[in-house]
């Protein structure tokens, strides 16, 4: 590995540890952050509408596919499998809007009650005091053109009264009523009456508000549409799985169960609708052959009586029974022809998924069974299909092409059985003659007793026949099942709270308490183009640092004197200390040139102070200021500006006018005196030149000078030609880091020599102080009780803040 791959890591690193100290530092922000969503999390679970989630399991029976069932039909086709898409009809049936329409209005979902609460409604299902009674025949309520469901506030007065609000329009309806009153208006037509588990004594002592509304069945069904949820357990098996939310669980449970019944009654009668419409068409021919019947039967017996005739002789019994079975299967083949020609009639009305079962008349023909079969159960898959399919369904258009196919065959085969049975009529008719001229060679008396007893026995015999087939679909009425089953029942103890979900809730609200402030503050940080510590120098420049001031907490200017033992003093004696690497020694006046970017860095009150600290050596400092256009020294020393470096080189005053003796030992002081019109040609000025040469002849060990800025001006450049030691100054959190670029510039360009930087107003409480070195980036600037002084120094006399303005300025 390079040594630059070495250098990009220990650059990473260094990242991600100084945005761990970030953080770490801005604790009290991540901690407010998360006390806050907590605190907004434990407003939700209190007061937001609880949603629970009930479930429920079906079963869906499959049945052994057998040779020419649509299954296999759909097969031949590459189709999916018939037990896989029977499920997911029945999945498309379970979520129709059509039965969760029919499953709402069951269960009498149009009105919903609610008790009125101060933050929000609470549903009360099947707990209201009162019953709403709706003239659904005065309003279409599911028309939204004309109805708009609006809320109606109820506020119970007494045993005999209420009072009803409605609020329409910018428009209140106030009006006392009493239970049982009916209230009608442009809109409403209904009747409160109480409900049986009304009991004033609930309400006397506080006043209980209820609320109700009037649904539109067509967008509480969408509503329910979309809540519910159906899916296979498995991929494999025929197990569903239910699941809807609701505000109450009884309710969910209810419309789940509701649900799941009114799909297997529809299955119910999808099944037994052929059975039903077999059975209607044996009822029309019992109607039609019962008078007859009635009519046979009153002939006969009024013949009987009328010529004392019981019973017929050995010879005419022999020929009655012959014809009798002869017009038996007379009665059955015209039954039969019956039966062909409404199988075509119903062919040709387009009311082919009506047709009854061959079963019914007798007919036991294998193919005709086997097509209208095959045509029931193509129909039936049709109408479970349509649920959930659209007309460009593939295995919908597969199915129309089979039932066209099938008709097709299903015609051409009555058509045959339609020809044999005139034949076989034709014959038995020819018999039937024959057996006739039998019996005319009886008796007058007996051949008309067998005329009409023969009527009489064939309606009978069709009369029984048709009831017994009647039975037969009876009993297979009886005998059908649905071919869904109910696994487990949807239950309200059952049912699970949804949202809010506590531990879940919470979990969520630490997790965006923590990651909005830590996001915010890398964000801010990632934006912010100041300089935050040493590190940020050195990333970006090889110039020497010479040093750090910590920020200073004191209201003094010139704390190196008055608060000896401070920090921020400690660390100018750190800058004291290093001075010696930047410096000759050689017995001559070094000369020392501050200067910064732009103002407001500190660059004044670090040269006062650094000035300050080198003549508590006893060193014999001059601190001069040359900052022309902004001067600060005469402020920060409270003394006069009116003479000073410009009234000077204008020739006004002497230098030893100008000079001032400062309040500590061996420091003097030369203010800039008054803001001149031309301050870049007095700096420029050989007189300028001559002043500092006999600055330097007065035998200072150090002259500090109080530059410019050179961001601003171009007065420093030539100023630092006389320094010994430049040096640059930047500020935490203020400084730009394009500064660092301007200072290398400098250096490289040979403008500034002997350049170093220093960085000012470091906070080590702002989360960027750790590591400057030298025993004075931990704690030294902590506040410590004055009676328990255990460092090397103390800030006894710094402002302390108390606790609570510091958490509020936080």
């Amino acid at each position: 590995m390079s040594n630059e791959q070495q250098y990009n890591e220990l650059d990473e690193e260094i990242d991600i540890l100084a945005y761990v100290r970030l953080l770490l530092s801005k604790w009290y922000w991540i901690a407010l952050s998360c006390i806050i969503c907590l605190f907004l999390a434990f407003l939700i679970n209190r007061y937001a509408t609880k949603v629970f989630q009930a479930n429920s399991s079906i079963m869906i029976v499959e049945k052994e596919d057998a040779l020419g069932s649509m299954s296999s039909l759909l097969k031949e086709f590459g189709s999916a499998a018939g037990g896989k898409t029977n499920i997911d009809n029945q999945i498309g049936i379970l979520q129709s809007y059509s039965l969760i329409r029919k499953t709402l209005e069951s269960l009498d979902f149009q009105v919903s009650y609610f008790n009125h609460g101060r933050v929000h409604d609470v549903e009360i299902y099947k707990a209201s005091p009162f019953i709403v009674d709706l003239d659904t025949s005065y309003n279409d309520y599911n028309d939204k053109n004309k109805y708009k469901p609006e809320y109606i506030d109820i506020l119970i007065i007494s045993d005999d009264e209420y009072r009803l609000t409605i609020e329409r329009d910018s428009v209140t309806i106030n009006k006392t009523m009493y239970w049982g009153e009916q209230y009608q208006d442009s809109t409403y037509k209904f009747t409160l009456r109480k409900a049986e588990n009304f009991d004033m004594e609930n309400f006397k002592d506080k006043r209980m508000n209820f609320r109700f509304i009037i649904n539109n069945y067509n967008n509480l069904t969408k509503v329910y549409q979309k809540n519910l949820v159906v899916e296979a357990s498995s991929k494999k098996g025929t197990i569903v799985n239910l699941n809807i939310k609701d505000n109450v669980p009884e309710k969910a449970t209810d419309f789940l169960n509701g649900l799941v019944n009114e799909c297997i009654n529809q299955d119910l009668e999808i099944k037994n609708e052929t059975s039903r419409k077999s059975e209607g068409f044996i009822n029309d021919q019992l109607g039609e052959i019962s008078d007859s019947l009635l009519f046979a039967e009153e002939n006969l017996k009024d013949f009987r009586s009328n010529n004392k005739i019981i019973n017929l002789s050995d010879e005419g019994t022999l020929l009655y029974r012959k014809l009798e079975e002869q017009e038996k299967t007379k009665s059955q083949l015209n039954i039969k022809l019956k039966y062909y020609d409404y199988i075509l009639r119903t062919i040709k009305s387009d009311d082919v998924q009506d047709i009854k079962m061959p079963s019914i008349t007798g007919i036991d023909d294998p193919l005709l069974n086997s097509l209208i079969s095959q045509l029931n159960k193509l129909y039936t898959d049709k109408q479970v299909l349509a649920y959930s399919a659209t007309p460009d369904n593939p295995n919908l258009q597969i199915i129309n092409m089979k039932i066209e196919q099938t008709i097709s065959s299903l015609v051409d085969n009555v058509n045959n059985l339609i020809e044999s049975t005139k034949l076989e009529l034709n014959e038995i008719k020819k018999e039937i003659e024959k057996t006739d001229g039998n019996i005319q060679q009886l008796p007058s008396t007996e051949r008309e007793l067998i005329s009409i007893q023969r009527k009489f026995d064939v309606n009978n015999t069709v009369y029984n026949f048709l009831l017994q087939k009647r039975a037969e679909i009876g009993l297979t009425k009886a005998a059908n099942i649905s071919d869904i089953r109910i696994i487990d029942e949807a239950r309200a103890e059952n049912a699970e709270q949804s949202f809010p979900k506590l531990k879940i809730l919470f979990l969520l609200a630490l997790i965006i308490g923590i990651f909005i402030p830590c996001a915010i503050i890398i964000l801010m940080d990632y934006i912010d183009n100041t300089v935050k510590d040493k590190t940020d120098i050195e990333k970006k420049t090889s110039l020497p640092v010479i040093g750090t001031i910590l920020h200073n907490r004191h209201a003094d200017k010139i704390p190196v004197k008055t608060k000896p033992k401070s920090s921020i003093a400690e660390s100018f004696r750190a800058i004291r200390s290093n001075l010696p690497f930047f410096l000759k020694n050689d017995g001559q006046t070094n000369i020392i040139a501050l200067t910064s970017t732009l103002s407001g860095e500190g660059k004044s009150f670090c040269a006062l102070n650094l000035a300050a600290i080198l003549s508590l050596i006893n060193k014999k400092v001059l601190l001069i200021g040359l900052d022309l256009r902004k001067p600060r020294l005469a402020e920060m020393l409270n003394v006069s500006n009116n003479i000073g470096v410009t009234t000077h080189l204008i020739g006004r005053d002497s230098l030893d006018d100008i000079i001032i003796h400062s309040e500590i030992q061996n420091l003097d002081v030369i203010v800039a005196g008054p803001i001149p019109p031309n301050p870049a040609e007095l700096i420029d000025s050989l007189d300028f030149a001559n002043f500092m040469e006999n600055c330097k002849s007065r035998g200072y060990d150090y002259i500090v000078l109080d530059t410019p800025p050179i961001g601003l001006v171009a007065d420093t450049i030539k100023l630092a030609q006389f320094a010994d030691c430049n040096i640059f100054v930047m500020r935490q959190n203020y400084t730009k880091r394009d500064s660092i670029t301007l200072a290398n510039s400098l250096y490289k360009e040979q403008q500034m020599s002997n350049l170093c930087i220093l960085l000012n107003d470091v906070d080590l409480y702002a989360g960027y102080g750790y590591g400057y070195g030298y025993g004075y980036g931990y704690g030294y600037g902590s506040y410590r009780d004055k009676n328990k002084n255990h460092g090397y120094y103390s800030d006894e006399d710094m402002v302390k803040v108390p606790w609570y303005k510091r958490i509020g300025r936080r």
